[in-house]
């Protein structure tokens, strides 16, 4: 940051210096310790340089004290950390330990040429962040690092490994530089995407590549502050580095835990510091990457983890297995996620039509989102370019969850998977990943779900009662397939592009999920907007006007400072993470513009939306600048950005627009028929009566269904058992069928 932060403060500084230099890969090679619950092991960078490669790179130093900051290199490691071409036999047979731990790090290790001054440690003036001598300053990496202990870091050799010559235009490496081994970076790193199988294997064999020298690094609250001696600028720097780390228990990016079945396990759930407690890493999303990862532990667990390959486990010596993953769509590091547990694979009993992901003929009205022309995103293998991918209803996909759990996810879950994704398929689209894995985390997961490519994340609460909360949340978070993962918002403070369009689409999917005819939909969309419409009232009468904005930045929004730093509004302010604000305005905004476009209308250009930015960080105005140019002039009935910012995006409150809205409409059919029946069995229940206590007790069953769905949706797990109690009566109304369904 150009700024010192005030640690008073409750915005997260996103600290990577992304303006000079961007990580295009990661390749983590991490052992999975319960005993101690760390995960350590090494992580290696490959770099591109950044636009900006003038004297102005140099970065001031950012440090929690005043003192002048001292790079060093690491003390001897008291820990054993792991070797990243050998396994050790030092390995536990129990679950609860590590395996393929290395030796204890020792100076030469890898190749590295030992640098007597860096490695004894540097406090001398000259490695000072400002040495007053502004013309000859070294440049300065900063990566986003919290909760994390640092070992060492190096420079990598990758001119070491055999055949790489191919990379670089000399037949033969006769005399390596830093200049050679960072030409090779570059050419790997810009490989055609028609390439991909052999990138990854080069990502891989470099990864392995011995040292070359190792490097001044720093660390305080944030950030971890890497710099070469010499290398004044980004492109002098060091295009592939290793470092060598572990995380700690009380990491807020990692989280040790226990299942239902009391096993242990681990997950990542780094909201709200994404995952800089996980690996050092570039933050801000406009770092986009691609990355692979080996993770070893004991052969009981299963590695579940954010990439295209349904990976199986290798087994080791001793009782461990090594999970590999990789991606090739660059995403934000915030994106990676990893979970290892002793999971079940949920199967369904028997394969029907339904799982398959067979081709079918397209409607008129989805036809249109088979657009042809080149992607507007940087080069990768990109799903929409296959024609067999845009045609694949149903992508491959896996359910595990703990063993004891395995009943309620066949009976429920198992069977949403396919309609869902066949649902969003027809309304979107090609699915933007290949594959999907759904997992049901432990019980102290603080959300209904969560989405990161590849694997979805859901509560055990959403097994409960009947598919209906299920089949929402599932729809929810397939949802930020498009909108939150392959379209992501430049900037964090405008939640509402990945959760108000999650919203919107649950319902819509889960209606055609549903197979309801178009009237039973609305019925249904109708009685949610009711609900959602009751909580949006209790959100800003309960919550600071300062938080109930969705683009709070305004004209700021998306800036960042000239080292490519910035803070994300309220990032930590512990009210953020019950407030659902960006949910349910950006809900009701999108819902606003349907209605005023007409469904057909909306959803036309949806599909378009998404083939034009798939791939693609995008700004409010980037959405709404081509809703409009996409829409009759007489649709459009005053419509504009400044309208839309004004109205619905930079005030607190509700929206004008949606106050006049709920005051002239009608109260939905559904609604009508809830408030009917509260206000019958309140009635019955005041009246002094003499009942069997089986009658007694269905009253109450009933009484308290139809409270619960007068008011907030978090109800509902708690009364869907109550559907028995009116199953006597012949023909189902249209709401039973929406709690039936």
């Amino acid at each position: 940051m150009d700024t010192k932060l005030d640690p008073s403060r409750d915005d997260l500084p996103l600290m990577a210096n992304t303006s000079h230099i961007l990580v295009k890969h990661y390749v983590l090679d991490l052992d999975v310790d319960f005993e101690s619950q760390i995960i350590e092991g090494t992580i290696v960078l490959f770099f591109e340089s950044g636009k900006k490669q003038s004297g102005s790179t140099k970065e001031p130093c950012r440090s929690e004290s005043n003192e002048a900051c001292r790079f060093r290199m690491p003390e001897p490691c008291h820990s054993p950390v792991t070797d990243t071409r050998t396994f050790s036999s030092k390995t536990r047979s129990n679950d609860f330990t590590i395996c393929g731990k290395g030796e204890k790090d020792t100076s030469g290790k890898d190749g590295n040429h030992d640098n007597r001054e860096q490695a004894s440690g540097i406090s001398s003036s000259k490695y000072c962040c400002d040495t007053g001598n502004h013309g000859s300053e070294d440049f300065l990496l900063v990566l986003d690092c919290c909760d994390l202990s640092v070992l060492k870091v190096e420079e990598v050799d990758v001119a070491a490994v055999p055949g790489i010559e191919k990379l670089t235009r000399s037949p033969k490496l006769t005399v390596v530089s830093e200049e050679l081994r960072n030409q090779i970076v570059c050419e790997l790193v810009t490989l055609p995407a028609d390439r991909w199988r052999e990138q990854l294997d080069y990502y891989a064999r470099c990864s392995q590549a011995p040292g070359c020298g190792e490097l001044l690094f720093d660390t305080d609250t944030w950030s971890l502050q890497i710099r070469k001696t010499g290398a004044q600028t980004a492109t002098d720097f060091p295009h592939a580095i290793r470092i060598r780390y572990s995380t700690k228990p009380q990491g807020r990016s990692v989280t040790w835990t226990s299942d239902q079945s009391g096993r242990p396990c681990v997950y990542t759930m780094g909201s709200p510091i994404n995952n800089r407690a996980l690996f050092p890493c570039q933050e801000p999303p406009v770092a986009m990457s691609t990355w692979q990862a080996t993770v070893r532990a004991a052969a009981s667990f299963v590695v579940l983890m954010s990439g295209e390959n349904s990976a199986k486990p290798t087994q080791l010596r001793e009782g461990c297995s090594s999970w590999h993953y990789y991606v090739t769509m660059p995403m934000p590091a915030s994106t990676f996620t990893i979970a290892v547990g002793s999971w079940t694979e949920m199967k369904p009993e028997t394969c029907s039509s339904n799982d398959l992901a067979a081709e079918r003929s397209l409607s008129p009205s989805e036809a249109d989102f088979r657009y042809v022309g080149i992607c507007g995103h940087m080069e990768y293998p990109c799903r929409f370019q296959n024609p067999s991918a845009t045609i694949q209803e149903i992508i491959p996909h896996r359910v595990f969850a703990p063993l004891c759990l395995k009943g309620a996810c066949q009976e429920t879950l198992l069977q949403l998977v396919p309609p869902c994704l066949s649902a969003a398929h027809r309304v979107l689209g090609t699915h933007p990943f290949s594959r999907l894995d759904i997992l049901i985390v432990p019980g102290n997961f603080p959300s209904l779900g969560m989405a990161s490519p590849h694997i979805i994340f859901l509560s055990q609460s959403v097994l409960t009662g009947n598919s209906h909360l299920c089949g929402t949340r599932l729809c929810h978070e397939v949802a930020h397939a498009w909108f939150g993962l392959a379209i992501g918002a430049r900037d964090w403070t405008e939640e509402w592009l990945s959760e108000g369009f999650a919203t919107h689409l649950e319902d819509v999917f889960w209606a055609k999920a549903q197979q309801l005819d178009p009237h039973e939909a609305q019925e249904q969309q109708e009685l949610k907007a009711c609900l959602r419409w009751c909580r949006l009232q209790d959100e800003v009468r309960n919550s600071p006007e300062e938080m109930q904005v969705l683009r709070p930045n305004k004209e700021k929004t998306g800036h960042v400072s000239d080292s490519g730093s910035s803070v994300v509004k309220h990032g930590l302010n512990p009210e953020k993470v019950f407030m659902q604000v960006h949910y349910l305005k950006g809900y009701f905004l999108l819902r606003f513009l349907a209605q005023r476009l007409g469904d057909d209308t909306y959803f036309a250009f949806l599909r378009k939306f998404v083939h034009t930015f798939h791939g693609q960080l995008i700004l409010s105005q980037d959405f709404l600048q081509m809703l409009l140019e996409n829409i009759p002039e007489e649709k459009r009935l005053e419509l504009s950005v400044e309208n839309i910012f004004r109205d619905w995006l930079e005030s607190s409150g509700i929206p004008q627009p949606l106050q006049r809205e709920r005051q002239a409409g009608a109260e939905c059919g559904l609604a009508r028929q809830v408030s009917v029946e509260v206000e019958k069995w309140i009635r019955m229940n005041r009246r002094p009566r003499k009942r069997k206590r089986r009658e007694t007790e269905e009253v109450f069953e009933k009484d308290i269904f139809w409270l619960g769905t007068a008011h907030m949706f978090p109800a509902r797990q708690n009364v869907m058992s109550s559907r028995s109690s009116f199953q006597h009566e012949k023909k189902a109304s249209p709401l039973e069928k929406f709690y039936s369904s």
